[in-house]
């Protein structure tokens, strides 16, 4: 009789101590990093041609570690689709400008990025455009912000300079 009443507590202290381990995530990272994007601005108009390249700036941060982010620029006209169009009134052939490019900050809790990699070409297509810019931190977890921007041939030339 008193075998039948060991079995069940056993297999019931069992099944306790595998559910008590399995629950325990306190060492699971699942907070997103932070982004910070100081520049360029919503709605900031974009130089097309520019020699310096678009001035870009932000504050990455996370509580554990950063692994990468991505910088995407694409238009947001004709519906998001991509090829040739015609800049209106020119009679020129413009090409609807993209730029994707990703970065490799891991290691680092923190982050201060500042570059001029973004160069629109004279033949961008003017008008409104969507920037994206994506983190991930070391285990998987992913934030990003979006910003509206217009390309435009009459916009001020960037003049941020300084020794990098």
């Amino acid at each position: 009789m008193k075998t039948k009443l060991y079995l069940p507590i056993i297999s019931l202290l069992a099944m306790s101590v595998f559910a008590f381990i399995s629950c325990d995530d306190s060492d699971s990272d699942t907070t997103k990093p932070v982004i910070e994007l100081h520049e360029p601005e919503e709605g900031q108009e974009l130089k097309i041609g520019g020699e310096n390249g678009v001035h870009f700036e932000m504050d990455l941060s996370d509580d554990v570690m950063l692994k990468s982010y991505m910088i995407e620029i694409h238009s947001n006209f004709d519906h998001h689709s991509h090829g040739k169009s015609r800049a209106v009134g020119t009679g020129e052939a413009t090409v609807d400008f993209s730029f994707n490019r990703s970065y490799d900050i891991s290691g680092k809790k923190t982050a201060h990025i500042h570059h001029h990699d973004i160069v629109i070409p004279a033949n961008a297509t003017p008008g409104d455009y969507h920037l994206m810019v994506y983190c991930t931190d070391a285990a998987g977890n992913e934030a990003y912000i979006a910003r509206n921007i217009v390309l435009s041939t009459t916009a001020e030339e960037d003049d941020h300079h300084h020794d990098e």
